[in-house]
């Protein structure tokens, strides 16, 4: 079974939870150099169903005229603005039915504006960045489309590792302890393991950081989130590369590429589709999109989509709390047969 009980990622468990928003408040503040004091001001609207299965890594939140959707990343992460295009779609729909906005009308509704933030700290070196719809609109050979799109999405991409964006930091202290708490773990990752290394951590962080109380009061949550995030960053590169080796493999079998481009999975051999399920599986654990998966493991998100499907008709079902994906494939079976 899918383990769903730590849900958010450290950064959102901090920073996007209504009980905290004072520190929401103090980091929409840094970033804007705006001057709001009353955090009872910000309405915590994030999409708990956006990302169901593994960890929840984005907030979202309104406050006067704006509608303020951030997200944090461990990995650098060009589609971005799909990602956000996708969010944001869903968030003001849902925000268009709970204040019963009437879109048919023949008078303009009123809607906030919207505010994209990624907040990086891979170990990457990035500098700030905007990230645009725009590049992703290519011609087949990779070059930028001709035609000019009449949608636009942009997305401020910060970098939030401890040392960078000094200024901002300064105004927002919870983030500055974040920052200085990642650094840290990571530090003690090299010499220990990653258990250890955010034990230590904690010990380290200085008694004057207000994140420190918050942090020993909730250790059990928050060593588990590092731990699964920082596992995820270990894994990452070998599912990508155990992606790319296999589709390699296959590639090379008759009727393969015939059978991705025409979406005819269901001339695939089982072997293979046991294989998906597997990889597939593990993401979904990891919170990945069926975007990223479909990326990672270089097949069609179709496919992705079924097989994805038949691993939650499974998990709704399944009650012996073993995965068994033998069990999941028939679902899948069923899936192309309805």
């Amino acid at each position: 079974m899918i383990n769903t009980k730590y849900k958010d990622r450290l950064f959102s468990f901090i920073f996007g939870r209504p009980e905290r928003k004072e520190w929401t408040l103090s980091l929409y503040n840094a970033v804007n150099g705006s001057s709001h004091t009353d955090p009872e001001e910000i309405e915590i609207v994030t999409m708990e169903d956006i990302l169901y299965m593994g960890m929840k890594n984005d907030m979202s939140f309104l406050i006067t005229d704006t509608a303020n959707m951030y997200e944090q990343q461990s990995t650098y992460n060009p589609n971005m603005p799909v990602r956000k295009l996708m969010y944001a779609a869903r968030l003001y729909d849902r925000y268009i039915h709970v204040n019963r906005l009437n879109i048919y009308s023949t008078k303009q509704i009123r809607l906030p504006v919207p505010k994209l933030v990624t907040f990086y700290n891979g170990m990457e070196e990035r500098e700030d960045d905007i990230l645009e719809l725009k590049d992703a609109f290519l011609t087949e050979d990779g070059k930028p489309a001709e035609t000019e799109s009449d949608i636009q999405v942009r997305v401020r991409m910060i970098n939030i590792n401890y040392g960078k964006n000094k200024e901002l930091m300064g105004a927002c202290r919870p983030l500055s302890e974040y920052a200085w708490f990642i650094a840290e773990i990571r530090r003690n990752n090299q010499g220990m393991d990653i258990e250890a290394a955010v034990d230590s951590a904690l010990e380290a962080m200085p008694e004057e950081f207000g994140l420190k109380k918050f942090l020993v009061a909730n250790k059990a949550e928050v060593k588990q989130m590092c731990i699964t995030e920082y596992n995820e960053a270990e894994t990452m590169e070998q599912f990508r590369e155990e992606g790319r080796k296999e589709g390699r493999e296959e590639g090379r079998e008759e009727g393969r590429e015939e059978g991705r481009e025409e979406g005819r999975e269901e001339g695939r051999e089982e072997g293979e589709i046991l294989r998906l399920i597997k990889m597939v599986y593990k993401k979904m654990l990891k919170g990945r999109t069926n975007e990223e998966i479909a990326e990672e493991v270089e097949e069609s998100i179709e496919l992705i989509g079924r097989i994805k499907g038949a691993v939650l008709e499974y998990n709704k079902n399944c009650t012996d709390g073993e995965f068994d994906d033998k069990k999941v494939l028939e679902y899948y079976k069923n899936s192309i047969c309805q």
